[in-house]
């Protein structure tokens, strides 16, 4: 038992290591959020990461808001997203949220939700920079730079 106590400390602390360098966005699963089995309904966790990466580009000090005043805006263009389990009623989740790659239109994310160290889903989306006539457009300056600062 003190073994298996220690072994699952060392493995939580792995994992906050690991995560470190990630923005984290966190939310509690409301019944609103759930089906009638009590699980989180699948269309919801495309909300959950929609909601990190916006606190994502506050966090580094991008306005979403200043942005589409604008004329410019961040539209999703692919998501591949896998289930891994489900969320449920009441639980606490992390939404963790990273860049694996910008160019000069667009950025790629990848999110993990997590609940109690346990990943239960994982997305990939692709953002592409717009314009008010939502063709693509060079993102702006202060973006990038807000982003490669790290």
């Amino acid at each position: 038992m003190q073994v298996k106590q220690i072994f699952c400390f060392a493995k939580s602390q792995q994992l906050k290591n690991e995560r470190k360098d990630k923005e984290m966005y966190k939310k509690k699963i409301h019944y609103n959020d759930t089906d009638c089995g009590g699980v989180v309904y699948y269309a919801n966790y495309l909300r959950y990461c929609e909601e990190a990466r916006g606190e994502f580009f506050e966090d580094k000090g991008v306005s979403l808001k200043g942005l589409s005043e604008q004329g410019i805006w961040f539209v999703v263009q692919n998501v591949n997203i896998t289930f891994k389990a489900p969320a449920k009623y009441g639980d606490l989740i992390q939404v963790e949220t990273e860049i694996t790659k910008m160019k000069n239109v667009s950025i790629d994310f990848h999110h993990e939700i997590i609940c109690e160290d346990k990943v239960l889903n994982i997305s990939d989306a692709k953002c592409v920079c717009v314009d008010s006539s939502f063709k693509p457009c060079v993102m702006p300056d202060n973006v990038k730079n807000a982003f490669n600062k790290g």
